[in-house]
């Protein structure tokens, strides 16, 4: 069967069977359920008012379930055997986890990303939306800072993989090195710093996202608070500071929450720039190298991700809450 003639039947199936389902299930609702009839008449038409709703969560709830919740509780049942699936080990791959020097120093680089690359990301990204928003040009300037998030993340590594190259006449930062008479330096393998290297990178991309945003925000300040507090005699930084920033605070905390989960799953940074040596190894190169081994430990790595994650995108739902209200 050719892909077109597929393509017609799903579609149709699908619409076909979404409109039999919502009319069977109201029919029996309506008919068997909660009968719009006797002496329960206008109970039963509440009553069925109140379900019917569910009737179509249904399938987006059963659909969730199938792809969100069932895997996460099979991901941990599947970290609780070893790697073939044959043998239960408990919570000994969490052991092995703990007891490993490189899962801790992948833990705490991550915390590292968590902590630097957000807040220079929304900073950088505020700073550039507050200094572009009365530019004639500042569309312009606004467009150059977003384009690296056109890019991958491979495709930004191997840019930036030429700026910290080794030879002078590559890399930019040996190139400054030799104007100051300075031997030449590979900073992927200086100990600890290679990782704020790595980070330039995310924090180059997510900086337009940012300050998209932002900008928006920031032009949502209702202009009569600002005008106010220039009558008052307020500084520029002053109004900056104590009038717009806690307007857009909300949005400031949902930007930096985005990126923060972002940053706790980032892979191809690490993988294409240093393949997670020189120290440079956080969670998900972590767990992608135990993938290919004979223990386990990969699923319990994913279901230890998951734990983090989880904190940060509840605070990041509750905050997107509070700024729709």
């Amino acid at each position: 069967m050719s892909p077109l003639i597929q393509g017609i039947l799903t579609i149709v199936i699908g619409v076909t069977g979404c409109i039999g389902y919502f009319w069977s299930s109201n029919f029996v609702l309506d008919r068997f359920v909660f009968p719009a009839r006797g002496p329960e008449a206008g109970r039963n038409i509440n009553r069925a008012n109140a379900v019917r709703p569910w009737l179509f969560l249904l399938p987006a709830l059963a659909a969730l379930s199938l792809y969100l919740v069932y895997p996460v509780f099979g991901s941990f049942w599947r970290s609780l055997f070893n790697r073939a699936g044959t043998e239960f080990v408990g919570l000994g791959n969490y052991g092995l986890l703990f007891g490993d020097g490189e899962f801790r120093t992948a833990l705490f680089n991550n915390f590292l990303w968590v902590l630097v690359v957000p807040a220079m990301a929304t900073f950088l990204g505020l700073l550039v939306a507050q200094l572009t928003d009365r530019l004639s040009w500042g569309n312009i300037a606004k467009s150059l800072i977003f384009m690296p998030m056109a890019i991958s993340f491979v495709g930004a590594s191997l840019i930036w993989k030429f700026v910290y190259a080794v030879d002078p006449e590559i890399g930019i930062i040996n190139a400054m090195r030799g104007t100051l008479d300075m031997s030449p330096l590979d900073p992927l393998q200086v100990g600890f710093w290679n990782n704020f290297f790595l980070m330039v990178i995310l924090v180059w991309v997510q900086t337009g996202f940012a300050m998209v945003i932002l900008s928006a925000a920031l032009r949502g300040i209702p202009e009569e608070t600002v005008e106010a507090a220039i009558i008052d005699g307020a500084s520029p930084a002053q109004i900056f500071f104590k009038i717009k920033i806690p307007q857009i605070m909300g949005t400031i905390v949902v930007v930096w929450t985005t990126i923060t989960i972002l940053v706790l799953k980032v892979f191809d940074i690490v993988y294409t720039m240093t393949g997670g040596n020189f120290g440079t190894q956080i969670l998900p190169s972590y767990m992608m190298e135990y993938m290919f081994r004979d223990d386990g430990r990969a699923t319990a790595v994913a279901f230890v991700i998951m734990i983090i994650v989880l904190p940060v995108m509840v605070w990041n739902i509750v905050q997107a809450r509070k700024e729709v209200r």
